[in-house]
């Protein structure tokens, strides 16, 4: 009877916990929830009714008159542009998306290591972070100095590049494909990889720094390998990770300022002064992201492992 009575008090107390957990965590979402909701549900909508309609902007003038599907015709069947920039921008997201959370996690893995200086390399890799944002990524996209270094880089490096090397021999020999030019291309544009991997370090490496060191002990005895407790220990206890950097990557690349498809509705947007057909290209490129994410996301949390 004392036994049953113990057990009953402990599942109160762990669903008081799990209550207490989802507490805190609608808190913490509660200034964006309320924020959505007072500046950017109008907006939302308003654009969401915009992109089936024909605006028409004079002095003084805004009038919407409905066209019903007329604008996303246009984008998927009239305009040139949209549907190749969109395909090949989803391309190179599903590409650098990927290069970005395998270049964090191994980065995180070394930075995890203990070594003399760690402090002074992880600010280091952090840096990027703080060069992207705002101010600052104005100064380094304008900034001649960085400009010219660049330039000299390259064209110091042209003649020697291993890359282009090795490019030039799988396509002789016929096995360079459009995967292996993809490849090359994130490789070649490893500061751009570098730069976006800011936070995704700083999220695996604070996983890495909650795993027992005990596990890693226990799996030592018995007889696992560096390379399997990798697998067998490190893996699992941060594959949840792996699912939060890759919605936010995805996310991210998104926003990014070389973005085509952003390029081309902001261009039907400013220079047409075609909000119609650019709202609706908006939505278009916004629901294929979301569905992109929530397929990849579920797919990513069946081998998510939760430990209590």
């Amino acid at each position: 009877m004392q036994v049953k009575t113990d057990e009953k008090n402990k599942k109160k107390r762990l669903v008081g916990l799990e209550k207490r957990k989802a507490r805190a965590g609608y808190l913490f979402c509660l200034p964006f929830i309320l924020g959505f909701l007072i500046f950017m549900l109008r907006p939302f909508l308003q654009s969401l009714y915009m992109s089936f309609t024909s605006v028409e902007l004079g002095a003084g003038l805004f009038k919407m008159t409905y066209t019903g599907w007329a604008n996303y015709y246009f984008a998927f069947r009239t305009d040139p542009e949209y549907v190749r920039l969109l395909t090949e921008e989803l391309l190179r997201m599903v590409v650098y998306s990927c290069a970005i959370i395998v270049f964090s996690f191994f980065v995180s893995l070394i930075l995890n290591q203990k070594f003399q200086g760690r402090a002074l390399v992880r600010a280091v890799f952090f840096l990027p972070v703080i060069l992207s944002s705002g101010v600052m990524l104005g100064l380094e996209s304008n900034n001649q100095l960085i400009a010219q270094l660049q330039q000299t880089v390259e064209s110091t490096t042209a003649d020697v590049s291993i890359t282009a090397g090795l490019q030039t021999i799988l396509r002789t020999t016929g096995i360079g494909g459009k995967a292996f030019e993809q490849v090359f291309e994130v490789i070649n544009n490893i500061y751009d990889v570098a730069l976006a991997s800011g936070i995704q370090i700083i999220i695996f490496l604070s996983g890495l720094q909650t795993i027992p060191g005990s596990m890693y002990e226990a799996a030592q005895i018995e007889g696992c390998t560096a390379w399997e407790s990798l697998w067998k220990v490190t893996f699992p206890m941060i594959s949840s990770l792996f699912l939060v950097n890759w919605v936010y990557t995805v996310v991210d690349f998104c926003m990014r300022s070389d973005n085509q498809v952003i390029d081309k509705i902001q261009t039907v947007m400013v220079q047409k002064q075609d909000y119609g057909t650019a709202s609706a290209m908006t939505w278009v490129y916004f629901l294929v992201v979301i569905a992109f994410v929530g397929i990849t996301s579920l797919a990513i949390s069946k081998g998510v492992y939760y430990s209590d």
